[in-house]
């Protein structure tokens, strides 16, 4: 398949590059050349590379900070959608659409609820998230007005080597390696309590190539592994693979406005779509990320 990629550059693009570029597909990237809030550009761009699918990553995805400047999240995230989706609706014939969304659309979801399933009600509590509804939206509407082939995808919260530590897996890991070589006996941490359902981005690009093959236009997948974890267990864990006994300071500053509790997905439709299954356990993502950082560190 011939693809083109939006936010090809970031954490999760430059995984999914690697892997289309490892299964034989023809890879478009574009990254901050070109601007998914410019129509004219980004047309242009998608037009040139006459694609078969197109994976749309671009976006601003730091939840925390979307609440200083939630208009340029809105901007990016739900106005960059609308002109990917034009671009894409223009071309002749109209290549699928794979709109990464978030699991932050479904907000706080009461234990009762959990896993949550793609038909939960979205409740979104950030203005990251509330940005992924009017995308998910947008979406839907050029299905349903332009038969435009979207697959719209849900991903939970993915960790591993690559990722900024303005994320919460990494900043551990970065802090962590930083003390070891400092000689330092103390980390600062936000809130350690929530409990996420992490999954390791090699194995949520997977996923990602197989929905663009196997989705089902119009419908909506989870991408998660149906456990969730604490933060401060994955902290233990990190510490364990590290060799480190350190103690974990409390900084206000580090923590949300609002906090979801617990964010546990069903990746039942997945699996079932296209047999997909995460093959990473999760200490040997925290031990890929801890050597990142432990480099870095050195």
């Amino acid at each position: 398949m011939r693809a083109f990629v939006t936010g090809a550059k970031g954490f999760v693009g430059s995984w999914l590059t690697a892997h289309l570029a490892d299964l034989g597909d023809d890879v478009v990237g574009a990254d901050r050349e070109v601007d998914v809030t410019d129509g004219p550009s980004i047309g242009a761009a998608v037009a040139d590379a006459a694609p078969d699918v197109v994976y749309h990553l671009a976006a601003l995805t730091h939840v925390g900070r979307s609440w200083t400047d939630p208009a340029d999240v809105l901007r990016v995230n739900a106005t960059g959608t609308l002109y990917v989706l034009e671009a894409a609706r223009a071309c002749d014939p109209p290549p699928r659409v794979l709109l990464v969304s978030s699991a932050e659309v479904y907000g706080a979801v009461p234990a009762a609820s959990l896993p949550v399933g793609e038909d939960a009600l979205l409740a979104p509590v950030t203005p990251y998230a509330a940005s992924k509804v009017a995308a998910e939206y947008l979406g839907i509407q050029q299905y349903l007005a332009h038969a435009l082939p979207v697959v719209r995808v849900r991903p939970f919260n993915h960790v591993g080597p690559g990722q900024s530590p303005s994320f919460v897996v990494a900043a551990l890991a970065a802090r962590i390696a930083a003390a070891r070589a400092s000689g330092a006996s103390s980390i600062l941490v936000g809130n350690l309590s929530a409990r996420r359902d992490l999954t390791d981005v090699r194995d949520v690009v997977r996923a990602y190539r197989l929905l663009a093959e196997r989705g089902v236009p119009g419908e909506v997948y989870n991408v998660c592994s149906g456990r969730d974890v604490a933060i401060d267990e994955v902290a233990a864990r990190l510490q364990a693979l590290a060799g480190t006994d350190l103690r974990l300071e409390p900084d206000p500053s580090l923590a949300r406005p609002v906090d979801v509790p617990v964010l546990r997905g069903d990746p039942a439709r997945l699996e079932a779509a296209t047999g997909w299954a995460p093959e990473i356990d999760l200490d040997t993502t925290l031990a890929d990320v801890l050597e990142q950082w432990g480099e870095a560190a050195a």
